[in-house]
C-alpha cells in the first residue's frame, strides 16, 4: 500500500487523521500538565517516562487504527519498533522532563514514513494551541497557514540545539562544534523537545537546529516541516539520507545551512548503534 500511495493529495486522509490523533493525544498532555499526582519513572539518568506518556501514546494508535487501518506499522518511543517500509512513528510526548519539571515546552509528535522517508508529519504544542502540518509535496503550516524557512545571515542566526546526555562519547565532539557554531552565529537556545525545535525553524523563528543522537520520533515529523517549508535537512556531514538512522541533524535555511555544515562536518564521530525506545 505504501508504494502506491505516491501524491501529495494521496497523503492528506493520513495527514487529517495524524492531525486529529495529535489534538487527542494533546488533550491529554494538557490535562497531566495540571496534575501533580503523575507517575514518573526513569528510564535513565534525564530520560524520564510518564503515565502521559503512556496513556497518549495509547490514544495515539488506537486513533490511527481506527481511523487508517491497520497499513502502517506503529513505531513508538514507549513501544519501540523498526522504521522500515510504511510505518507511523510517534512521540506522544517529546519533551518529557520538561513535562515532569512544569516547563511547557512539550511537543506531541507524529510523522508517517514511507521507505524511510517521512511523508506526513505533525507537531502539535499542547501547551501553546500551535499546530504544524506538512505532506511530503504539499508545503508545511503553521495553524492552517503557510510558512517557510528564515533568510538571514548566518551572523544573524539564531539557532536551537540540544545536547546527547545518552551518547557521552560524543560530548568532546558536539562541544567543539558547539563552541564552533556560537561564535559564528547570533546566539543559540536550547529549549527542547527537537521536534518543536525543528518547528521553530520551519517557521523561521529558529535559522538552524542541531542535534546528535535522536530517536527517528524526535525528528521525523519536524524534519518533514523544514523540507516542506523550504529548509535542508542532513546529517552532520551532509548525507541527506542517513539521519533518520543516525539521528545526527543538521536542519536549516538554505542560507544557514552550508556555514554550519562546514562546522558539523569536522566533528569525528563513530557510527553510532540506531537509538532504541
Amino acid at each position: 500500500m505504501g508504494r502506491a500511495v505516491r501524491t501529495a493529495e494521496d497523503w492528506d486522509p493520513f495527514l487529517c487523521a495524524a492531525t486529529r490523533a495529535a489534538h487527542a493525544a494533546g488533550s491529554v498532555v494538557r490535562a497531566g500538565f495540571a496534575d501533580a499526582r503523575v507517575a514518573v519513572r526513569s528510564k535513565s539518568p534525564g530520560d524520564y517516562v510518564t503515565e502521559v506518556d503512556l496513556a497518549a501514546e495509547a490514544v495515539i494508535r488506537e486513533f490511527l487504527v481506527r481511523e487508517t487501518g491497520a497499513a502502517a506499522e506503529f513505531v513508538g518511543e514507549e513501544s519501540g519498533g523498526a522504521v522500515d517500509g510504511l510505518c507511523w512513528v510517534v512521540d506522544p510526548l517529546d519533551g518529557t522532563t520538561n513535562f515532569v519539571r512544569g516547563y511547557p515546552s512539550v511537543g506531541v509528535s507524529i510523522a508517517l514514513v514511507c521507505d524511510r522517508e517521512p511523508v506526513v508529519g505533525v507537531v502539535h504544542a499542547p501547551m501553546w494551541g500551535e499546530t504544524f502540518t506538512a505532506v511530503r509535496g504539499g508545503g508545511a503550516f503553521r495553524n492552517d497557514m503557510p510558512i517557510r524557512v528564515a533568510n538571514r545571515p548566518v551572523r544573524q542566526a539564531l539557532c536551537s540545539t540540544g545536547f546527547p546526555f545518552k551518547r557521552p562519547e560524543s560530548f568532546p565532539a558536539y562541544f567543539d562544534v558547539l563552541g564552533k557554531v556560537v561564535r559564528s552565529v547570533e546566539d543559540v537556545r536550547r529549549p527542547a523537545g527537537a521536534s518543536l525545535d525543528l518547528a521553530w525553524v520551519a517557521c523561521g523563528v529558529f535559522d538552524a537546529f542541531f542535534e546528535l543522537g535522536l530517536g527517528p520520533w524526535d525528528v521525523a515529523a519536524g524534519a518533514l516541516l523544514v523540507r516542506e517549508a523550504g529548509g535542508v535537512v542532513t546529517d552532520w556531514h551532509d548525507d541527506h539520507d542517513a539521519w533518520l538512522v543516525t539521528g545526527n541533524v543538521l536542519a536549516a535555511s538554505p542560507r544557514a545551512h552550508a556555514p554550519l555544515l562546514a562546522h558539523t562536518s569536522t566533528a569525528a564521530l563513530s557510527a553510532p548503534a540506531p537509538v532504541t525506545a
